[in-house]
């Protein structure tokens, strides 16, 4: 699977996040993070992709703070060429998931020796289950940390300290100080 694009909206009558993603094929997946979820995942995320971003090839930051500062220094230089203004296209040709959403009801990461985050959403309802792999480059883990970080800013959530790199920035991830965007 591709990813083409990705959006995040809250949902004010369900109070939850709908994440969407549409792939070069013409597929969505759709899954519902609740508050609960995103404070659990944001923070797993966030050291995901630290630890994605020290891998890299000729990437020399050995210690923990030299490793979030290099991502700080990657998700601004991503922020700064990412496209956030086309608008998202939901015209899919098929919803492999289903036309609901799946409920994220677990989720699990793991780095991938090709550079990828693999994140793996699960919906369990009693003794069924349904899930979903996506294989995430750095990039877009960035672009769905900043999604997210707007999303439930704008939904007043006070997640503000579940955002990645708050150790390494703090001044931009406060609650009175929102991370700069340009759009």
């Amino acid at each position: 699977m591709h990813i083409h694009q990705l959006s995040v909206s809250h949902d004010d009558r369900q109070d939850r996040l709908l994440l969407r993603l549409n792939t070069q094929d013409s597929q969505e997946f759709r899954f519902w993070l609740t508050r609960r979820m995103v404070a659990r995942l944001l923070p797993a995320i966030g050291d995901s992709l630290v630890k994605l971003e020290a891998a890299q090839p000729g990437v020399a930051a050995a210690d923990a703070h030299s490793q979030r500062i290099l991502t700080e220094i990657k998700r601004e230089a991503f922020l700064q060429n990412a496209d956030f203004t086309t608008p998202y296209t939901s015209q899919p040709s098929s919803c492999p998931l289903g036309a609901e959403p799946l409920l994220v009801t677990d989720a699990q990461l793991s780095l991938q020796p090709d550079g990828c985050l693999q994140v793996i959403f699960q919906e369990k309802n009693g003794d069924s289950a349904h899930s979903c792999h996506l294989n995430l480059q750095a990039t877009l883990v960035h672009g769905l940390i900043h999604l997210v970080h707007q999303t439930i800013t704008k939904a007043e959530w006070g997640l503000a300290s579940a955002v990645l790199l708050e150790d390494s920035a703090p001044e931009l991830f406060s609650e009175t100080n929102p991370a700069p965007y340009k759009h």
